[in-house]
């Protein structure tokens, strides 16, 4: 009789030995943001054919286990298709926070550019900012 009542209580007690040892997973979207110091364009911005400026990225990772995993930048001229310019890897100490710059060189042609800088964590959440040109 205690046999009978063992195997059916076996199988109800062992799910939750699963799913309470499961870490739960908060799905943040990992942090980005531009940086604003002095010489940086944090903002869109009419600018001149040819023009450049610099554009600095901070990202940082919002859980302790979802590290960035990759950062991107894209462009859209004049409100067409995304078109990527830069994939980057990240691993190690930019896992946990990653900064850069970048220099931008507007077309010597009339129009808008539109930047996306988008960072990527662990789980695959991503997260973006963004940045018009107008360039005339």
């Amino acid at each position: 009789m205690q046999k009978r009542l063992f195997f059916p209580l076996l199988l109800l007690v062992l799910p939750l030995f699963v799913f309470t040892s499961c870490e739960k997973d908060e799905g943040k979207l990992p942090a980005i943001e531009f940086k604003t110091d002095v010489g940086y364009v944090a903002a869109d911005k009419t600018v001149a054919q040819g023009e450049s400026i610099l554009v600095g990225i901070h990202a940082a990772k919002t859980e302790d286990k979802d590290v960035l995993k990759t950062f991107n930048v894209s462009v859209s001229f004049d409100g067409g298709a995304n078109t990527s310019l830069l994939t980057e890897a990240l691993s190690g100490s930019d896992g946990d926070i990653f900064e850069t710059d970048l220099p931008l060189t507007a077309r010597n042609q009339a129009g808008t550019e539109k930047y996306t800088f988008t960072v990527t964590n662990r789980d695959g959440l991503t997260n973006s900012v963004t940045l018009t040109l107008t360039v005339q």
